[in-house]
Formats: C-alpha cells, structure tokens, sequence
C-alpha cells in the first residue's frame, strides 16, 4: 500500500473550542440580560479564574478606523478600536490566556452553551436551535419561563438538565466554576537534562549528592508526587530507563526545553526542575503544586533575597506556550524574561534551597552542606 503523503508536520494541538480554550455561549434573552448575567457571573469568579466577554456590536453606523488606536491607562486599562477580521484562529490566540470567555450566542456559537428561558424569545430560540448541542444547564428567567415545544421535541431530555432561577447568583457561579476547573490541565515533570555543563567538567546530571545519580534523584522526587515525568535531551542525546523528550528548539538552551515540552504535549502544564539544585526536595516539590494557580501563566519559586525568580522550578501552564513563542518572536529565549514580565504566581523559600551547583568547587561545598543537614 503506497503510503499517503503528509504535507505538513503533525503536531500535537491544544484542546480548543470555537473561539478559546474554553468557552460558554449565553443565549436565550435580550443582549443586555445576557451582559449584566455575565457581569454578575465575572464579580463571583473573579478571584478564582481569568474570564472575559465575547460580544457583538449593536452599532450598525460604524466605520473601520482610518488608523489602529491603542490607549492605555495608567490603572492597567487597554482600550483598543482597529481593524479587525474574526477569525477563530487568531481569536484562539487573543484568548489563550483566559480560563472561560463567555460568548453572547445571540450573536456567535459556543461549543458550550447556557439557555436562558426567557418567554418573550421564543423566537430567537427557535432560530438556534440547532446551536444548542452542549447545553450544561438551563436558567429560568422568571418563575413562569416555559420550556418551549420545539425544545423538548428536539432534545427529549432537557428538562432532565439542572435549572435555575437567574437570581440563583451563588449556585450558577459555582456551576460554572466547576466547569473551570474540570479545565484546568493536569500536571507533568519534565526534567532538564540537555546542558553541556562546562563549568563543571563534566555531566552534572550524574553527579552524586544523595546516594545516586542527580538525574534519578530529580527524577524521583517528581515521580514521587505522582507526576507523569521526562526528562529533556538534547538533540541526539540518549539517555537509557528515562522517558524523555528530545529538544526541538535547538541551541535555545532551557527555553527550548520547555517550548520542547509543551510541542511533545500542550494540554498538560510541565514542572519544570533542573538537575543543579541538589537542595530542592519533597516538601518544596510539594510546596508548588500546593500553591500552583492556574489563573497565572506559572507558578515559580523565588528565593527571599533573590531579586528575580527561578524560572527552572516552576510550573508553567498550558496558556505560557504562546507568550514563550511570543517572545522568540522578538528574538528573547530566556524563561526568567518572560516570567519577570507576566504574571507568576510567586512562591518565597530560604535561598538556600535553591542554590545552583555550577562548578567543582560548589559541588564539594553542596556534598559537605548536605552532610551537615543528615547529621542534625
């Protein structure tokens, strides 16, 4: 059989719906019910996910601007008026930063759907019938909303789905935050093991610090939280026992490594961990994924007195592959730039924790600390 031939390289996508990772149409009412259930719906969330409101205009006079206008505000506000063609490939990635982005469904599908029983609109409703395939629940409008005819013909067990009255504020927001959270991307390890370590002299990652090579002790401190762990390699590098993921973004360092882990698979979010820091153990390991926010682009760990992050043990989320492309865009191939200038969740230990090991003397001053603390 002659085999078919592939154009383009298969990748590995990121889960996405119509318009964004994760998406929810409202629709079934009049525009303006539908904003303020959204305001309403955001206030609740706001502390707990990154949510934002896809809409139409209602204005039929407008014109497209003569130049793209972009002003800023000192409060952190952006507002933008430019020419601009949806498009849901580009919107995927103006929304990839989002946890949920509510869609007006007068206007535009969602691959989700929240019906508003509103008896004035039997109309509208009718007209989307066919759009509301993934309903997660009804709202009723007042007490006397109707489940229409045409609705129950079409999807025989709708009246099987939880319903809710609009005022029901609480019980929706924690509906919905549920659906957030069946969202949010498990965690794997990923383990850097592609340096060239020349300071050292020779491979840090077979350094012994604690009774076996380095590599297996970062290893196992992952796998012993229960993460699915790699270990990264360079480009024809082979490494034996591991599972590993070769480098992709060659010559980029640990920036390649981490864009490499998230080509291998962008539906999951990578602890990343190097092999230089023989101080990091269980407890700071399970530190970060106590403190993981997935509102955030990452998760890292900052020493006391560090001025910066450690941008090599951390947990970056899904929504950090594109702003790492981003920046390699604009030729920048440092993790730590990206993460000073996003937003992090930061989490603070002693700085002793955290010390790199880049050199022989290091490494001897490491194995005698190290002895000290087994001996307390």
């Amino acid at each position: 059989m002659q085999k078919k031939h592939q154009k383009h390289t298969k990748l590995i996508r990121r889960e996405n719906d119509i318009f964004a990772p994760n998406e929810i149409a409202i629709l079934g009412t009049k525009c303006s019910i539908i904003a303020g259930f959204v305001q309403k719906m955001s206030k609740k969330l706001q502390k707990k996910a990154k949510t934002a409101y896809f809409d139409a205009s209602h204005n039929n006079e407008i014109q497209a601007p003569i130049l793209d206008n972009f002003t800023a505000h000192h409060s952190g506000n952006l507002n933008i008026n430019a020419t601009h063609k949806l498009n849901e490939y580009n919107e995927r990635i103006r929304f990839a930063d989002y946890d949920l982005v509510f869609i007006n469904g007068n206007h535009y599908k969602g691959a989700k759907q929240i019906l508003i029983l509103d008896n004035e609109k039997e109309a509208s409703v009718l007209k989307r019938l066919d759009q509301l395939d993934r309903i997660q629940f009804i709202v009723k409008l007042n007490n006397d909303s109707n489940y229409f005819d045409f609705l129950v013909a079409k999807y025989p067990t709708i009246k099987n789905l939880r319903c809710y009255h609009i005022d029901d504020v609480d019980a929706i927001s924690k509906h919905i935050d549920n659906l957030i959270q069946e969202k949010i991307a498990p965690v794997q390890g990923v383990v850097l093991a592609g340096g060239k370590s020349s300071r050292m002299g020779k491979d840090k990652t077979i350094l012994n610090y604690h009774g076996k090579s380095q590599i297996e002790h970062t290893v196992s401190i992952l796998e012993d939280n229960l993460l699915t762990t790699f270990v990264s390699v360079a480009t024809n590098q082979q490494l034996e026992n591991f599972e590993t993921i070769q480098d992709k973004f060659v010559n980029l360092g640990s920036f390649g490594a981490i864009c490499s882990a998230f080509q291998h698979d962008p539906n999951k979010a990578w602890l990343v961990l190097a092999t230089d820091v023989p101080f990091v153990d269980d407890k700071l390991i399970k530190l970060l994924l106590k403190h993981r926010n997935p509102q955030k682009i990452a998760t890292a760990i900052k020493g006391k007195s560090k001025q910066f992050v450690e941008p090599l043990i951390a947990i970056y989320e899904p929504k950090a592959y594109p702003v790492l492309l981003s920046y390699l865009a604009q030729g920048y191939s440092c993790p730590r730039k990206v993460l000073i200038n996003s937003d992090v969740e930061i989490i603070e230990v002693d700085d002793d924790l955290i010390r790199n090991i880049n050199t022989p003397k290091e490494f001897q001053n490491a194995i005698n600390d190290l002895k000290k603390q087994s001996n307390v």
